[in-house]
C-alpha cells in the first residue's frame, strides 16, 4: 500500500500548526502576565490571521504572502497609532508564519515576486523597531528576534530552492538519458525488421524468375514487415520527442532469467513467475519490462540490505503486460525512500509507451514497483 502524498501534506500542516498554536499561546500568556489580560488580543489576532496564511501558502503562494505581509503592516501602523498602550509590532507569534510564508516564496515564486517578499518581510521587521518609539534605546530584543526569523526564512527558502533545482535538472538528465537509451534501442530495432525485409525481398526474385505465381506471399511477408518496422518506430520515436547492461531487443521474456540469476548471486532469493506460452512482444515491450526488473532489482541491493525474498511476476493478458518485482524488507531495515532518479526514467518510458507504473511501500513490510504496458495490435502498412 502506498502512502498517498495527500496525507503527507496533512501530517506536515497539522505539524506546522501545531507550532504556530504553541508560539501564539506562549506570546499571549507573556503578554497578559506583563501588560494586562486583554492586551495580548490585538497581537495575538493578527498572529492567527498571518499563520492560517501559512497554513494556506501551497494553495495560494502569492497571495497568502501579501495578505500576510498586509496584516503584519495593519498590526504595526495599529500598534504605532496607539501610543504605546499596546505591545510593539510584529510580534514573534506573527514574525513566525510571516517567516513561513517568507521562506516558501523564496522556494517556488519566481525571482521577482520571491524577491518582493523577502523584500516585503525584511521591511515588517525594520518598522516594528521604529514603533517601539525613541524611548527604546537602541534595537529592541523583540526586533533581533524578528530580524533572526527573517533571516532564518530567508536561508531555508533559498536552501530548499536550489535544492529543488539540482532535483528537477538531474531528473532532467535521467530523462534525457533513458531516450538516448531509447535511441539506441530504436536503431536496433529499424536494423532487425528492415535486415528481415531485405532478405524477403531477395528471396522475392528469385521466386520470381522461378515461379512467378508464388510472388504474392512474398510480398504480403514484406508489407507485414514493414508494417511491424512502422509501429515499433511510431511507439518508440513517441519517447525521443524532447530530444550497462543494456536490455534486450529480441521479442519475449526469456532473457529475465538471467537477469534473475545473476541477481541471485549478490542479492537475496528471486522467485521470477513469467508466462508458460511462447509468446511474442513489441522489442520495445520487451526492453522496457526488462529495464523495469533491471531497475527494481538493483534499488533492492542498494536499499533493502535485509530483504530475504523478492519476486518477480510478468503476466501476459489480452490487454497488455504486467510485471511486478515485490520484496520483504522490514520497514526499519530501509535505509532511504526508494523512488529514486532511476524510477523517473521509468515512468518516463512506461507512460509514454500508454502504460502506468507505481512504486511504494507495502502494507506491513516490503516494497512494490508494478507496471502495466499496452501491446498494440499491429498496424496495417
Amino acid at each position: 500500500m502506498i502512502i498517498p502524498d495527500r496525507w503527507v501534506g496533512v501530517a506536515s500542516a497539522a505539524g506546522l500548526g501545531t507550532v504556530f498554536l504553541t508560539a501564539i499561546a506562549v506570546q499571549a500568556i507573556a503578554i497578559a502576565q506583563t501588560w494586562g489580560a486583554w492586551y495580548w488580543v490585538p497581537g495575538g489576532g493578527a498572529a492567527v490571521a498571518v499563520c492560517l496564511l501559512a497554513l494556506l501558502r501551497q494553495r495560494w503562494p502569492v497571495w497568502a504572502a501579501v495578505g500576510g505581509l498586509g496584516v503584519a503592516a495593519l498590526a504595526i501602523v495599529a500598534a504605532g497609532l496607539a501610543d504605546r498602550d499596546l505591545p510593539a509590532e510584529p510580534s514573534p507569534a506573527l514574525t513566525l508564519g510571516l517567516a513561513v510564508l517568507v521562506g516558501s516564496a523564496l522556494r517556488v515564486l519566481p525571482p521577482v515576486p520571491a524577491g518582493a517578499v523577502a523584500g516585503g518581510g525584511l521591511a515588517v521587521v525594520v518598522a516594528g523597531q521604529f514603533t517601539a518609539g525613541p524611548s527604546s534605546p537602541g534595537i529592541t530584543g523583540v526586533t533581533v528576534l524578528d530580524g533572526l526569523f527573517w533571516l532564518a526564512a530567508v536561508a531555508v527558502g533559498l536552501s530548499l530552492r536550489l535544492l529543488d533545482a539540482r532535483a528537477r535538472a538531474t531528473a532532467e538528465r535521467v530523462r534525457r538519458a533513458e531516450r538516448l537509451e531509447l535511441a539506441r534501442e530504436l536503431h536496433d530495432v529499424v536494423a532487425h525488421h528492415i535486415t528481415g525485409m531485405l532478405i524477403q525481398a531477395q528471396a522475392a526474385q528469385v521466386v520470381a524468375r522461378r515461379n512467378p505465381e508464388e510472388v504474392t506471399g512474398s510480398l504480403v511477408e514484406i508489407e507485414a514487415a514493414g508494417a511491424d518496422a512502422l509501429a515499433a518506430m511510431r511507439r518508440v520515436v513517441g519517447l525521443l520527442r524532447d530530444a550497462d547492461d543494456a536490455a534486450p531487443v529480441s521479442p519475449g521474456p526469456e532473457r529475465l532469467s538471467e537477469l534473475v540469476e545473476r541477481f541471485g548471486r549478490r542479492g537475496p532469493k528471486v522467485c521470477l513467475s513469467v508466462p508458460d506460452e511462447d509468446v511474442t512482444w513489441p522489442p520495445e515491450v520487451t526492453s522496457t519490462v526488462y529495464r523495469i526488473v533491471q531497475e527494481a532489482l538493483t534499488n533492492v541491493l542498494r536499499h533493502a540490505p535485509h530483504a530475504r525474498s523478492v519476486s518477480v511476476t510478468v503476466d501476459r493478458d489480452p490487454r497488455g503486460v504486467t510485471v511486478e518485482v515485490v520484496d520483504d524488507a522490514p520497514p526499519t531495515s530501509v535505509r532511504h525512500h526508494r523512488g529514486g532518479y532511476g524510477l523517473i526514467g521509468m515512468r518516463e518510458r512506461v507512460e509514454t509507451l500508454g502504460g502506468s507504473l507505481s512504486a511504494g511501500p507495502r502494507a506491513g513490510a516490503g516494497w512494490s514497483v508494478r507496471a502495466t504496458l499496452p501491446v498494440p495490435a499491429r498496424e496495417p502498412g
